[in-house]
Order: structure tokens, then C-alpha cells, then sequence
């Protein structure tokens, strides 16, 4: 009977999982989508491996091109000795030699396969036939194959010799294996491997101490360094250390901060987990959120961290999936492993109801979704009810997230409900009574680097579900639940699940052995030397995978053209930029190609590409316009970091973010108008998600809604200033703005407009044809009356039109966008 039930259940799942994996092409429900997870037969949760794996090696591999050779003198010293060979006849003999099967077995044994053998052949073929010297030797074989005294089996060396000129791995294989071997990466840090080190693991759920603990034994210690995975917490661990008298430097990506006046480093450092040393020594090391060592991007810099940290402590805090793994590396390094388990500080309680309705939203929740469809949705059904909301998602500032995240905690403030992403899993403190799921459904990479939308694994619904009460604010006890009654029992499902152990960690090719590739392969591209390391690597794959490398094999693909030595070009290709936004892409390719001309990217430069003066935007595309501009400061400061000759003015585009952080923090704070202004704009238009906007390369518009915004009612200064076209705009001044930055700007500005001191014309264009005397500037300033005149009549218009249609703030409710676009 059992046998009996046992089959039955397993033709009961068999038939459902190919049911549901019969609608793949399909939108599923968040339901069918976890019952897939569940019944399927292979999981990539956990274990992962490199996509470059199942690709041919022979495939990767780019011949050299090798022109056939011309006369170089007036003596051919091959027909001199042997007369002159016809085509034809050459053509015959190379043609038998193709076909002979001990021809392919030799060249197999000498490392070329059928493809490698077939491009040898036709490159060996079109040299011989179209060059008008042959080697004397070549042309002796051949004469004496052709006239019976030779066997056409003799070629085969001078083939190989050919083959190995446009394929130069075949004399390199053993070496290029030797460098791509990753099975032992311990051994690639000697300075950890020189002491004895203790390795503490704090384990224990969100809003259980366990990163606390570790941080006092950081700050009591003489020195000490903090690994984060957000700039948020390693500012945030900078700030506190130095408020509690210990000097503490900041390094992240873009900048070293010192602490000290005089410039001086400091004994404690707060960095980015990428940013650590691993040759630096110190007596405690701290690496936060350990079980990010399975992400399959940024794995890497957590399995560097762990085994290459220089410290005589390291306390990893994290999830206790990770243990088994951290242990099992640990025993191949002989450093001793202590696990500390910590419970929860306070009560978390998952809800037998759902939500439901937006009027049952209250003080003190978080609505969490995994798509700005769903933010901005959210953000107007709350207005339109009166309730003021606070909006954080990744694509934000930190200043802005750390703005929406101070309104929404203070306890003078009205708004005190939160519209965010999981983008709050980490490295905010919020004070939440209540988190609910508006949506279980988030997009995800497989293991191929590809889109998937899923349901949230086991390990996020806790992370972010943990969020809620918070100990020592005014929700110490928090509570769990979704806004749909349909996903509720699956919520519970997914958090009662017990999380699966990590069984990998990630690694990733150094600048150092890419080098190593690229002195064997001297004419393969940095992208194509990636993906040849990638397939002949060998890793143990029981405790390691390959990181994906897509992000980085797409911008060494964008900027192969432009003529950078390897290692700067591995820099670039090492930015964290987002590489689904046009925008940021483009100014990627410029910075790139500025810096091969060995021209500095300097502030007038930058700001021409960028619009700088920046204005508040008007509708949504121009705040994510913005957002991508202050991803291009950030690439410049992240550049600036390591090249900081080429990079001259970082201090003044760190002033200039400070400024737009300011101008998107407006955006934000009136996100619900963007939303209302785009969609008048352009009726029943779908705002997509962040990484399917179109992005396009274009200044601000001064104009801007300077008329629903009065002075004084946020905390940024609002000025009104005339735009190009005369009226009225909104510009944001920082307070923080330094005075060298605008006189910097200032004096670019004068130095552009040249000898002509013609105040007149926005672009580049109105300057060249007055310099060419193409026109004067009396006629341009005829011409921008004129086109002034026009843009105010057909801006009237457009007014009158808007205030006929508008929205207001009792307007009905829009229905929600599904994934196609169309209203439900």
C-alpha cells in the first residue's frame, strides 16, 4: 500500500509539473510559479554553474588571419629549384590531403577538432593557393608530392605550422590551463595563510544583534576593518565609530574618507566588501551579510573576503545556511570556526489576514512590491486617500533613500507609511509595524544570467518580512502579511520552509591571470579571454562556481573598439554601472573613449554631457533621466578612485551629486504629480520598470510644476529661474554646494563663450555658426525671439488643454497595469 501511494503521488506531481511547465510562455500566478519551483525535478536555487561550461571550447576560439604572402624580391627562390606549381594542381593535392583520415587523427592528437581542423584547412588552403612565394621549403614538398616522389602526407607539418600561426592556443594549452586552474583559491592568498586565524560566525535572523555583537568587538579592538555589501552600511558603521571615539576611515568604490584632519589613516576601516585588502593585517575583520557569498555576480568578493581577510579574528554574520559551507572552506585552510546562534530580539507575527484594501493600510506599514508599476500604482491610490507615503526603491540616491527613510521615522512627521522594494532588506533602520507583500512574484537571474520572474525565495521573505518591529523604536513587535487574501497561505508556506544550506561560493577571474591569458593569446579580445578562461577553468565544484560574468563580457564587448591597453580596459570593464540604461551606457563609451585620446575628463566636459544646470522633473522618464546622470557621476567618481589623472575634478562632481541627490529627492518627494503629469501627457501610456525605460540622451527641461510647489514646504530651497524659454522653472540649490564648485563651473562657462562675449544661444551649434560668421548675433537673438514667442503660444495651449483634462485628488482610482501592459 505504501509502494502503491508512493507511485501514485509521484504520477500526481509528474503530471502537474507538466502541466505548469506547459504554460512557461505564459504570465503564471505567483502559485503556479512556486508550485513549478517546488515539483521541479532540477534546482538552480543554491547550486550554480557557469554557462560558458556547455559551450565548445573550439567554438570560442577566434583565428588569427595570415595573409598569403607576395614577392618580396624579383628572385623565387622555391620555382628557382623546383619550376612553378599550377593552382589546379595544388588545389587537387591539398584537396587529398583534406580527405585522408590519418590527417584528422594527427591533428586531433595535436589538439584541433573538427571545427579547428576545418578552419585550419581553409586558411592552410587559401595561403598556399594565393600567395605568390611559398616557403622554399613548402614549395620543394609540394613539386615533389606532385611529381611522385613525395607522399601527401608530408604536409601535415607545414599544416600544423600553419595552424598554430592562426590558432596560437595549440602551442600554449598546458600553460593556459595551469593559469585557469581555481581549484585551490586559499593558496592565492599567503598572507592569510601565514597566521592563525579564529573564525566567529554570528548567525541569526534580521533584528537578532548578531551584527552588534560583532561590531563591539571591532570597535574595542586596536585595529580592525568592516566588509559591507551597500555603501549605506559601511557609512553608516563610519559614522558610528567615529561618534563613539574611534577614528575610522571610509573606502568605498568611489572615495577614501579619512577621519582624521590631517588626512592620516586611520587603525579602523569601513569599506565595501570589494573594496578590502587582503594583504592589509589587523586584529579583527568583520564581514557582514556572509550569505551573499552564493550571489551569483558579486559571490566572489565574499569568497576573497573570507579566505584572504589578513586578520587574527574574522566574525562572519549571516544567515546559519552558511555554516556547513564557511566550515567545509575553513578545514581546507586550518582555521578554527566558532558559531554563535542568536534569536530574534523581539516578536514577529505573520497575520491570518491580508489587507486586501488600501483603506486598510495604516500608520506604521510598509508596502513591499517588486516592480515600479507597482510603486507608482501604489503611490497614487494612498494619495488619493489622503495618506502621505514615503517611497524607496534601488535605483534611489542614498541620500534620497536615507531622506524617505528619515521622514518616514520621524515620529513630528505626517507620513508614516512606506512604499518600497526590497530595497529595504538591508542596510536601512526603519521603525515598521508592518510589512505587506503586495505582490510574491520578483524577477530574478537563472543560472544563464537570464530574466525569470519567480516567487521570492524562502531566504528573501525572511529578510524582508524581518524587517517589521524593530528593537529599542516605538514597533518593537512586528507583524507579516500580503495585500492579496490569494497569497497569504502561499506566504506562509514560503517562510515555514526550512531555508537550504549554501553549498557554493563564487569566484570570478583576477586582472592579474586575464593578463596571463592575454600574453598567450595576444590577438583575442577581452571579452573573448573571458570566455576561453571561463571554459578551461577547473574549480572543485562541491564547494565553488563561476561567477556570471555577462555584465562585464557586455562592456568589454562595447568598448573593444577603442584602443585602451588590458588592464585599464579591465578597470572599465569592472564599473558598476547599470547596463540596461541607455543613457549610462553611452556616457560609458564617451568616458572610455576620452580617456584613449589621453584627454582628462574634466568638469566642463562632464557637465556639457550631462545638462548640468539640473531641473526638477516634470514627469516620470525625467526623474529616471536623472537617476541614470547620478549613476554617471558615480562611474566618474568610481573611475576618478583609480585613475585620478584622468579624472582631475571628482571633488566638484562629488559637489555636483550632492546637488542632484537634492533635485531627485524633490522628484521623489512629489512622485504621485510625476505620475498624473506623465500620463496626461501621454494617455493610457504604461510606465515600465526601471530596466525597460528608454533612456534617451537628452538635457533637462527648465519647465517644470513651479506652480504646485510652494517655498518652504520641503527641505530643499526652491528658487524660481528663467529657462530657455523665458518662463518661469524650478532649479534646486544644495546647501552643501561649495563655492569652488561654482566658481569652477563659472569660469568654464566664460571660457566657452569665447572671443565673441555673445551671451546668447544654449548650444554648441548657435556658438560655431557665429564664430563661422554664418549668421550674427543679432540675427540668432532675432531668431530665439521669435522661437520664444512660439514655444509660449503653443505652451498656452498645451495648459489649457491640461487644466480641461486633469486629474485631481478625488479622481477614480486607476486599475492596476498586469504584466502586458493592459488594465485588470
Amino acid at each position: 500500500m505504501v509502494n502503491d501511494k508512493a507511485t501514485h503521488d509521484s504520477k500526481m506531481a509528474s503530471r502537474m509539473y507538466r502541466r505548469i511547465t506547459s504554460l512557461r510562455g505564459q504570465v503564471l500566478t505567483a502559485k503556479q510559479s512556486y508550485q513549478l519551483k517546488c515539483l521541479s525535478p532540477v534546482t538552480s536555487a543554491i547550486r550554480l554553474k557557469s554557462s560558458n561550461k556547455d559551450k565548445d571550447f573550439s567554438s570560442l576560439i577566434r583565428p588569427v588571419t595570415v595573409k598569403p604572402k607576395h614577392s618580396s624580391d624579383d628572385i623565387n627562390v622555391g620555382a628557382e629549384l623546383a619550376g612553378h606549381l599550377k593552382k589546379e594542381d595544388m588545389l587537387r593535392l591539398l584537396n587529398e590531403f583534406y580527405r585522408r583520415p590519418v590527417v584528422k587523427t594527427l591533428a586531433a592528437e595535436h589538439g584541433l577538432d573538427k571545427r579547428l581542423f576545418h578552419q585550419s584547412y581553409m586558411s592552410f588552403r587559401k595561403f598556399v593557393v594565393e600567395s605568390e612565394q611559398l616557403h622554399v621549403d613548402l614549395h620543394v614538398v609540394l613539386s615533389d608530392i606532385l611529381q611522385g616522389a613525395g607522399h601527401v602526407d608530408d604536409l601535415f607539418p607545414y599544416f600544423l605550422r600553419h595552424a598554430r600561426e592562426i590558432f596560437p592556443h595549440l602551442d600554449c594549452m598546458e600553460d593556459l590551463r595551469k593559469i585557469s586552474d581555481l581549484r585551490l583559491p586559499a593558496n592565492w592568498y599567503p598572507e592569510a595563510r601565514a597566521i592563525q586565524r579564529k573564525i566567529i560566525f554570528h548567525a541569526g535572523p534580521t533584528n537578532s544583534g548578531k551584527t552588534h555583537h560583532a561590531l563591539e568587538r571591532f570597535l574595542s579592538a586596536k585595529t580592525g576593518v568592516y566588509c559591507g555589501p551597500l555603501k549605506l552600511l559601511a557609512s553608516e558603521v563610519f559614522q558610528k565609530s567615529n561618534d563613539a571615539g574611534t577614528f575610522c576611515d571610509l573606502v568605498t568604490g568611489e572615495e577614501r574618507r579619512y577621519a582624521r584632519e590631517d588626512n592620516t589613516a586611520s587603525d579602523h576601516v569601513a569599506c565595501t566588501v570589494e573594496m578590502a585588502s587582503s594583504t592589509t593585517p589587523y586584529e579583527v575583520a568583520v564581514i557582514d551579510e556572509i550569505q551573499m557569498i552564493r550571489d551569483p555576480q558579486r559571490g566572489w568578493a565574499w569568497t576573497r573576503a573570507l579566505l584572504g581577510m589578513c586578520a587574527h579574528e574574522v566574525h562572519l554574520c549571516g544567515e546559519p545556511s552558511t555554516i556547513d559551507l564557511v566550515q567545509e572552506l575553513m578545514m581546507g585552510t586550518g582555521d578554527e570556526v566558532e558559531v554563535r546562534r542568536y534569536k530574534r530580539l523581539t516578536q514577529l507575527q505573520y497575520l491570518d489576514r491580508a489587507v486586501e484594501r488600501f483603506e486598510n493600510v495604516r500608520p506604521g506599514d510598509c508596502i513591499v512590491c517588486f516592480s515600479k508599476n507597482d510603486i507608482y500604482y501604489i503611490s497614487r491610490q494612498l494619495e488619493s486617500m489622503k495618506k502621505e507615503c514615503a517611497v524607496i526603491y534601488g535605483g534611489l540616491p542614498p541620500g534620497t533613500k536615507l531622506a524617505q527613510a528619515a521622514k518616514f521615522n520621524d515620529p513630528n512627521d505626517p507620513c508614516k507609511i512606506m512604499v518600497a522594494t526590497d530595497a529595504i532588506g538591508m542596510g536601512l533602520n526603519l521603525a515598521i509595524k508592518r510589512i505587506i507583500f503586495y505582490s510574491l512574484m520578483k524577477p530574478h537571474l537563472n543560472e544563464n544570467g537570464e530574466k525569470e520572474m519567480d516567487v521570492i525565495s524562502t531566504s528573501q521573505a525572511l529578510q524582508i518580512g524581518g524587517r517589521a518591529g524593530r528593537y529599542n523604536t516605538i514597533y518593537e513587535n512586528g507583524e507579516v502579511t500580503t495585500f492579496r487574501s490569494d497569497d497569504l497561505n502561499l506566504l506562509k508556506d514560503v517562510v515555514s520552509r526550512t531555508i537550504e544550506p549554501i553549498e557554493q561560493a563564487g569566484l570570478h577571474p583576477t586582472a592579474e591571470q586575464i593578463e596571463l591569458f592575454a600574453y598567450h593569446l595576444p590577438h583575442a579580445t577581452l571579452s573573448n579571454l573571458i570566455d576561453i578562461f571561463v571554459t578551461l577553468s577547473q574549480l572543485d565544484s562541491d564547494k565553488y562556481f563561476m561567477c556570471n560574468v555577462d555584465d562585464f563580457k557586455f562592456l568589454a564587448d562595447m568598448i573593444e573598439h577603442v584602443p585602451l591597453n588590458l588592464r585599464v580596459r579591465y578597470v572599465f570593464c569592472c564599473a558598476p554601472i547599470p547596463k540596461k540604461q541607455p543613457f549610462v551606457c553611452t556616457l560609458f563609451l564617451k568616458f572610455a573613449r576620452q580617456f584613449s585620446r589621453n584627454e582628462p575628463l574634466t568638469l566642463d566636459w562632464l557637465c556639457r554631457q550631462i545638462g548640468w544646470p539640473f531641473t526638477t522633473p516634470s514627469v516620470i522618464a525625467d526623474l529616471v533621466h536623472l537617476e541614470g546622470v547620478f549613476d554617471v557621476l558615480d562611474l566618474y567618481l568610481w573611475l576618478g578612485y583609480r585613475f585620478p589623472d584622468m579624472f582631475p575634478d571628482s571633488d566638484h562632481v562629488r559637489d555636483m551629486q550632492r546637488e542632484l541627490d537634492q533635485v531627485i529627492q524633490l522628484g521623489v518627494v512629489n512622485i504621485t504629480r510625476l505620475v498624473r503629469n506623465a500620463e496626461a501627457r501621454t494617455p493610457g501610456a504604461v510606465i515600465d520598470d526601471e530596466d525597460d525605460f528608454e533612456i534617451k540622451h537628452r538635457r533637462q527641461k527648465t519647465t517644470g510644476f513651479a506652480s504646485e510647489i510652494v517655498d518652504g514646504e520641503d527641505d530643499i530651497p526652491v528658487k524660481r529661474s528663467p529657462g530657455r524659454n523665458g518662463k518661469g522653472g524650478v532649479r534646486s540649490e544644495s546647501p552643501r554646494l561649495s563655492s569652488s564648485f561654482l566658481e569652477a563651473k563659472n569660469a568654464a562657462r566664460k571660457g566657452q563663450m569665447g572671443a565673441n562675449e555673445v551671451n546668447v544661444g544654449q548650444g554648441r551649434l548657435a556658438t560655431q555658426l557665429i564664430k563661422k560668421g554664418l549668421i550674427t548675433p543679432e540675427v540668432l537673438k532675432k531668431l530665439q525671439s521669435e522661437w520664444q514667442t512660439s514655444a509660449e503660444n503653443g505652451k498656452g495651449r498645451s495648459e489649457d488643454m491640461s487644466q480641461d483634462g486633469s486629474d485631481d485628488d478625488n479622481s477614480q482610482p486607476r486599475r492596476p497595469l498586469n504584466r502586458r501592459g493592459r488594465r485588470r
